[in-house]
């Protein structure tokens, strides 16, 4: 019940992920993994932090518009649009992680 609606992602985020958010496997040929460039740089503009601290000032930037691309119904990032948010109010909820 509630606004409770698909909100996953299908798409392999690995195959686009940025250089600079990678995380490699130890012999570094393959991405394991995609950080988001909050945790990748620890800065306000993309952690919408202090002075980019709300809507207005925390925009989209270069990486979120990766993310939202590949999956349009996930959150980029901090203030992302609210057609994003899925509000459930079931007490029950079905979450899958498929693996490739």
């Amino acid at each position: 019940s509630g606004k409770c609606s698909y909100a996953g992602c299908v798409y392999d985020l690995n195959a686009v992920c940025p250089v600079g958010l990678q995380v490699r496997s130890r012999d570094t040929k393959t991405v394991v993994a995609c950080k988001s460039a909050c945790f990748a740089f620890n800065s306000p503009r993309y952690c919408c932090t202090g002075s980019y601290g709300s809507p207005q000032s925390c925009k989209p930037t270069a990486y979120s518009r990766i993310f939202k691309a590949a999956c349009p119904r996930a959150y980029s990032y901090a203030y992302d649009d609210p057609t994003s948010i899925a509000t459930c109010t079931a007490p029950n909820y079905f979450l899958a992680f498929c693996p490739h």
